[in-house]
């Protein structure tokens, strides 16, 4: 259950351009919406991030503006605005982008961005704006 202070309004739209203006920094994903079991965020990328996977879930990335590349063993795909893709689950991967991307994650709640590993980039979970 959320805190009261964080438990979102029903029926309120949620504003894309507004919640990105609310933070500058990288890789630190901010949830804006739950979707029963699973989060909505907004995530701010630019330059590498890690190599990681996630055990037990897939990954969904939507580019809302700019271009993103998600690296895999033996390829490259680059998602471009209005693109999306799910990484299965299990699968290791190492997003990046050139210049800054907004992009939306669909993950279950309680997620570690970095997935497997502990780093530097690893983000709070439940970060709320």
């Amino acid at each position: 259950m959320l805190p009261k202070s964080k438990k979102p309004q029903t029926h309120k739209k949620i504003n894309f351009k507004e919640k990105f203006s609310k933070f500058t920094e990288y890789w630190q994903p901010k949830v804006v919406a739950n979707l029963n079991d699973y989060e909505i965020k907004l995530v701010k990328i630019k330059n590498d991030f890690v190599w990681h996977h996630h055990e037990e879930t897939d990954e969904a990335f939507i580019v809302v503006k700019g271009a993103m590349h998600i690296e895999f063993e033996d390829h490259t795909v680059r998602l471009d605005e209005g693109e999306m893709l799910v990484v299965p689950k299990g699968v290791r991967h190492k997003p990046y982008a050139d210049k800054e991307a907004q992009i939306m994650l669909v993950e279950p709640r309680d997620i570690r961005n970095t997935g497997n590993i502990e780093d530097d980039l690893s983000a709070p979970n439940d970060k709320w704006i």
